[in-house]
């Protein structure tokens, strides 16, 4: 038996790059040997075993075979004869396709180390071309190492275009696919990822209505690549994706994220973006205190401050990247709400006030409030 380090680590340590996960293949064994050892099987598809001490992934060395539609699609093949090499070749891009050894020796069978000098993202071999979660995946990676000098090998490209023509991209799950689009809006270039799938043809596939919103005239990309320059977390990020649009409405929006599965926690602050986006660039230009605490209301910030304030910071960069030009306002919107949402209605109701009589009167306060922290217009 012997075991090996694969894939990411070993890509990132050629890299320069600080790796926390590992993978690890086992050649030579069987899942009884596995378990006599005292690693824990975990894998349902295929044998995968927890380390007894480090809890980090043991795969058996396997191969496998298209037999159906999708990433699901596939047979695996398990066995002590499955060499190192016949476990690689699986693998997406030549980067991911290499191994090291308990001495730390490279095994690079595929030219790994060639593409990694080059810049190169070059699948290893024609079975690609089975997998359509891989055209998400060389997207993904075109969006993590562009700023490393990567590009897309062109016969990879021609290959991402074949597998998009075959159909096979509208077999994957919503979930698969949210997965890899959430992965990629963490990259430092997460604009990459989307116009990568654009230019072989599988936006409109995987992530339907969304080209609606990433015409050449919007300014979607532009202030989602804002957003990631300034380390924004992926909610502000992904809601940059959705201004207004002519084509799109807000219906059809709300309705596209339930259908794909898209986490509330995302839809929400984009659907605000979506509604609100002339107001919240409003107020980063400087507002009247009454129409602020309307916009709380209208956009249930009383109760969601955090969403309304990532709505806000999504308007920002959307703004900029409109215009140019735009202060952030962020900072004393949040004291002014932070403020407002202090507002009680006890004080009212128990100075004999009753109905909407109350709302008013805290409706008042509130903008008395703001009006005294109010962003003076530049």
């Amino acid at each position: 038996m012997k075991v090996y380090l694969v894939g990411g680590a070993v890509r990132d340590r050629l890299l320069g790059i600080d790796s926390k996960d590992r993978d690890w293949v086992v050649v030579g064994a069987t899942p009884d040997a596995m378990k006599a050892r005292g690693f824990r099987p975990v894998g349902k598809d295929f044998p995968v075993f927890l380390h007894p001490d480090t809890q980090e992934e043991y795969a058996l060395a396997r191969t496998e075979r298209k037999s159906g539609h999708g990433y699901g699609g596939f047979t695996f093949y398990s066995a002590p004869d499955v060499t190192l090499e016949d476990d690689l070749i699986r693998r997406d891009l030549t980067i991911n396709a290499m191994a090291q050894d308990s001495e730390g020796n490279i095994i690079d069978p595929y030219g790994g180390q060639t593409d990694i000098h080059n810049r190169k993202l070059r699948h290893v071999s024609a079975s690609f071309e089975e997998d359509p979660l891989r055209v998400l995946r060389v997207a993904r990676f075109a969006a993590r190492f562009y700023d490393k000098g990567f590009t897309i090998a062109a016969e990879t490209r021609r290959l991402m275009k074949k597998v998009v023509d075959s159909g096979e991209p509208g077999y994957l799950v919503p979930e698969r696919i949210w997965q890899e689009t959430v992965n990629a809006l963490k990259e430092k270039t997460p604009d990459v990822y989307f116009n990568t799938l654009f230019s072989c043809g599988a936006l409109p596939v995987v992530l339907p209505l969304l080209t609606d919103f990433l015409t050449d005239d919007s300014p979607a990309l532009p202030a989602l690549s804002q957003a990631a320059k300034a380390e924004e977390n992926t909610r502000i990020r992904f809601a940059t994706l959705f201004p207004p649009s002519a084509t799109i409405s807000y219906k059809q929006l709300s309705a596209f994220f339930k259908k794909r599965c898209f986490p509330n926690a995302f839809a929400e602050v984009a659907l605000l973006v979506n509604k609100y986006l002339s107001a919240l660039i409003a107020a980063h230009q400087g507002m009247e205190a009454e129409a602020l605490v309307d916009l709380f209301e209208k956009t249930d910030a009383f109760r969601k401050p955090e969403r309304f304030m990532s709505a806000l910071a999504s308007s920002y960069y959307l703004g900029i990247s409109s215009t140019g030009m735009l202060s952030d306002k962020r900072p004393v919107i949040f004291k002014q709400l932070d403020a407002c949402r202090k507002v009680s209605a006890y004080p009212f109701i128990d100075a004999g006030y009753t109905g909407k009589d109350v709302g008013k009167k805290v409706m008042q306060q509130r903008v008395n409030i703001v009006s005294q922290l109010l962003i003076v217009k530049e």
